[in-house]
């Protein structure tokens, strides 16, 4: 009866083990080809190319408006990196601010422009609006604002 209990125990056991997944070793290991892509690379001198901008200004001062008047600014760049510039996202700081920004890649030297239309019905006093763009750049953001003063005007 032992030996029948233990020859069971040994059956047993190989089955369990011929049936362990050792894939999970092969997912541990790396790829040498890593070491090949810029991102992943530890050599600090590994350079990849990206764009830069330059503004010509980053805050435009639009004085005194009174409440309702829209104000239309375009902020104009130019790329002074050595890769292209891709603005994946522009975003107001509320709903009131608007940007538009170039859908396609700008390249190096190339000119392009942030449009921002800041629609002031309903708002007074000191406003200052931030647009925030998301873009393959180092740092990946930028910030440009739009400031002024809103009069509030008698309802109609």
């Amino acid at each position: 009866m032992k030996t029948q209990l233990l020859t069971i125990a040994i059956v047993a056991s190989m089955l369990v083990s011929c049936g362990q997944d050792n894939s999970k070793q092969n997912q541990e290991q790396v790829s040498p080809e890593i070491v090949n892509i810029d991102a992943t690379a530890s050599d600090v001198n590994v350079k990849s190319k990206s764009g830069k901008f330059q503004f010509e200004e980053n805050n435009f001062e639009f004085s005194t408006i009174n409440s309702g008047t829209e104000v239309v600014h375009a902020f104009k760049f130019k790329n002074i990196g050595d890769g292209d510039i891709v603005i994946s996202q522009a975003k107001g700081s509320c709903g009131c601010t608007q940007p538009e920004y170039p859908q396609n890649p700008v390249k190096p030297g190339e000119e392009g422009e942030i449009k921002v239309t800041f629609r002031s019905k309903g708002i007074a006093g000191q406003v200052v609006k931030d647009i925030t763009i998301l873009a393959n750049t180092v740092p990946t953001t930028k910030i440009l604002t739009i400031s002024g003063e809103v009069l509030a005007t008698a309802e109609k």
